[in-house]
């Protein structure tokens, strides 16, 4: 009732300038964007050997870069091998700089209340692609990236919308590994030209 919520709105003793932090970060955006890159040069992006396959970062938000809403990497598949299988809440596009292949895509069933909870469809969807293309990957889809040709690598570029994760709707999962992923490995131009050939040599 009103009477009772009257007694109790004026309870607690904390102060916290909230609303100015949010006007000081406003006030101070223009010089923190000032030191931030509008380009990223080649040998500032950095390479991660991922459990989703060999990776490249063009734009992340660890990476201290103007662009605010979007992350890209770009993808390098080995000859005949493929990429890990992964199922996000948010949509994807991945532009295909190089090579041929196909993807495998599952669509999700998602209820999101305290916790998400993800019930897979029967129906697994192939898409063959090739350079030039670009793949469109729709939210609550499970997919991986498969190249087709045996002597050449696929270079493939995704971009992901990073407001999902801004929403709190930031839900990815790695259900499969890629092949060539290794925990700690560091990642060195012999062995990007190892990838590029098929000669990947990692050990466990």
């Amino acid at each position: 009732m009103a009477w009772g919520e009257s007694k109790a709105w004026k309870k607690g003793t904390q102060n916290q300038a909230l609303y100015q932090a949010l006007l000081d970060d406003a006030a101070q955006m223009p010089a923190r964007n000032a030191k931030r890159k509008k380009i990223v040069r080649p040998e500032e992006m950095p390479w991660e050997l991922s459990r989703h396959g060999l990776l490249k970062h063009l734009l992340n938000e660890g990476m201290n870069t103007r662009m605010e809403t979007v992350d890209a990497y770009m993808l390098i598949i080995p000859p005949g091998s493929k990429s890990g299988k992964h199922r996000q809440l948010a949509e994807e596009c991945l532009y295909v700089v190089e090579g041929r292949g196909y993807d495998l895509h599952q669509d999700y069933d998602v209820e999101i209340t305290d916790t998400y909870h993800w019930e897979p469809q029967k129906e697994v969807k192939r898409y063959d692609w090739e350079a030039g293309d670009v793949i469109y990957i729709p939210p609550n889809t499970a997919s991986q990236h498969f190249n087709a040709d045996p002597e050449r690598p696929v270079r493939l570029i995704s971009a992901v919308n990073r407001i999902y994760k801004a929403s709190g709707l930031n839900d990815l999962e790695q259900l499969e590994n890629a092949p060539e992923y290794r925990p700690g490995v560091t990642v060195t131009p012999e062995m990007v030209e190892d990838f590029l050939r098929g000669r990947v040599k990692l050990e466990a």
